[in-house]
């Protein structure tokens, strides 16, 4: 799976682009047919603590699926938006069986 990390505003560390990348194969064993994924880390101007934002967006044959979560962590804002395109690949995949 070709995976695309864009951070907007900052540097990712090494820790963290291994982190992500490492997230986001774990979504190919749910659906194989994934043909690309772009994410983007970025800060929100949120007052709260919760202001790191990863979005996601899939390529699959014929469709594209988005997720975006916020939260306190970019670690933690990966999880939930990974999360979210799990329930969305597996919604998929059920559809392509019927």
């Amino acid at each position: 799976m070709n995976i695309k990390l864009n951070s907007i505003g900052f540097d990712p560390d090494k820790k963290l682009v291994q982190f992500v990348n490492k997230k986001v194969e774990k979504l190919e064993t749910f659906y194989e047919k994934i043909v690309g994924t772009e994410v983007f880390l970025s800060l929100s101007n949120s007052t709260t603590g919760a202001n790191k934002v990863s979005k996601i967006k899939i390529d699959i044959p014929g469709d594209s699926l988005f997720a975006e979560k916020e939260a306190a962590s970019f670690e933690e804002a990966t999880d939930l938006v990974v999360e979210a395109l799990r329930r969305q690949l597996k919604k998929h995949k059920e559809k392509e069986r019927e």
